[in-house]
């Protein structure tokens, strides 16, 4: 009878320990299959320099400090273009901060790609390319690859494209990228495959060569709005609506996530709509209508926020910039509010010209961005950020540059992190909830 009882224990122990998976199986963060969105410079990521920041608000700093380029590039792509002036280069966009894996071709190759909702074409890094990193994708052991002729209506929709003038030929085109950076490409067609999903015969520009430092790496996807987005390529699969989470810069794993067509979305969230911009249809613009710092309605004339499609005015939420960027007056009006509310003296720290002892830090006010049918009061931590040493804490805002495009606001990545951002192109609106994805 005791033989029999300790032989049942022994069996129910040995069944508790392989339903659990923990006896000898050890977690590794790194090593997942979902589609995981990282920060650039996590430990999972295999951009992590190898000599880092002494603190991580000069990392922040250092990646911010693209972000007057991008704004302005971003504010002249909303500018209407006069008629006699010709069309500019495609996505001159600066690089993201936040990566995904993906795989290309057949069998899958691994690549750590930024995610962009401000660009819509993919590029990735091939073979033979000059000026590119070291990791590229070997478009000729792919058995699915194939170059994309001249012919084909998918060339017809880049700018920048070269092909001969008698005859056909591949479909080559140049990009801008970043203020300092370009590259040549050539149109191309594969599988790509994010988490368990592999979308066949996906367009992307395969790059040839590289000049400048700010191209990403290893490629880049697009999520924009435009027909080479990876929204037009795959609404078949995931029906126009994507959302994600940004975890925040200080996480080290693949935490966050990007979360694709409409199942698993949240079902109860506030929304706001999507305005299109004719001369910018790719950029995804919402109706700012007001701000509050604490409970102040900070006093913004109403045609400094509103949206205005003849001259790309307005506000839009973006990925790849890092800090959020009013323009000159709003910024200004809005940091005079908040200033009010902090007591000591003021001091500067790179872009940040609102930096205060964080010993009060608990009385600074929150912020709160008024959208239509939509408040999003910020966190803590997505308003302040402190010095290497911890003794200052500054306003995470700035303003944009002081040039003749300074129409555009900036919603950036640093304010969307660790809130679920859910964008549905099909109703044309715009979600935001509370998610700690840390």
């Amino acid at each position: 009878m005791e033989h029999s009882s300790t032989l049942a224990t022994l069996i129910i122990l040995l069944f508790i320990c392989l339903s659990t998976c923990s006896c000898n199986a050890a977690f590794d963060p790194c090593s997942s299959s979902d589609l995981s969105v990282i920060h650039i410079y996590g430990k999972c990521s295999p951009f992590n320099p190898s000599k880092p920041s002494s603190s991580w608000v000069n990392t922040v700093l250092n990646m911010a400090s693209s972000d007057p380029e991008r704004v302005s590039y971003l504010s002249s792509l909303a500018a209407p273009k006069p008629t006699s002036v010709p069309i500019g280069p495609g996505q001159i966009i600066n690089i993201g901060n936040y990566i995904v894996r993906a795989k290309i071709g057949t069998p899958g190759q691994l690549m750590f790609m930024v995610l962009d909702t401000s660009n819509d074409a993919a590029w990735i890094p091939c073979s033979g390319c000059t000026g590119c990193s070291s990791t590229v994708f070997a478009s000729n052991t792919s058995s699915s690859y194939g170059p994309l002729d001249c012919s084909l209506p998918e060339c017809a929709q880049l700018s920048g494209v070269s092909c001969p003038t008698i005859g056909s030929g591949s479909c080559l085109f140049n990009r801008s990228y970043g203020g300092d950076s370009s590259f040549s490409a050539t149109l191309s067609r594969d599988t790509l495959t994010l988490g368990n999903d592999a979308i066949p015969n996906y367009a992307f520009g395969c790059i040839n060569t590289v000049s400048g430092g700010s191209i990403p790496p290893q490629g880049l996807i697009g999520l924009g709005r435009g027909s080479m987005s990876l929204l037009s390529q795959s609404r078949s699969l995931y029906s126009g609506i994507f959302s994600y989470c940004l975890p925040s810069f200080k996480s080290y794993y693949f935490s966050g996530s990007l979360k694709l067509g409409p199942l698993g979305q949240p079902k109860n969230i506030k929304t706001t709509p999507l305005l299109k911009n004719p001369h910018r249809p790719s950029l995804y613009y919402v109706n700012l209508t007001g701000i509050s710092v604490g409970r102040v309605n900070v006093p913004i004339p109403a045609e400094l926020l509103a949206f205005d499609p003849s001259t790309g005015a307005g506000t839009i939420i973006d990925s790849g910039t890092v800090i959020t960027r009013f323009i000159q007056p709003v910024y200004n009006a809005t940091r005079d509010e908040f200033r009010k509310h902090i007591t000591g003296p003021i001091s500067s720290l790179g872009a940040f010209d609102t930096c205060f002892a964080a010993t009060n830090e608990e009385i600074a006010p929150p912020i709160t961005l008024h959208f239509t049918g939509l408040d999003l009061k910020l966190p803590t931590e997505n308003t302040l950020i402190h010095s290497s040493s911890g003794s200052l804490a500054c306003l995470a805002m700035a303003a944009a540059p002081n040039n003749v495009n300074s129409v555009l606001n900036v919603i950036a990545n640093l304010q969307q992190q660790n809130l679920r951002i859910l964008f549905d192109t099909v109703n044309s609106q715009l979600g935001i909830a509370r998610e700690l994805c840390n």
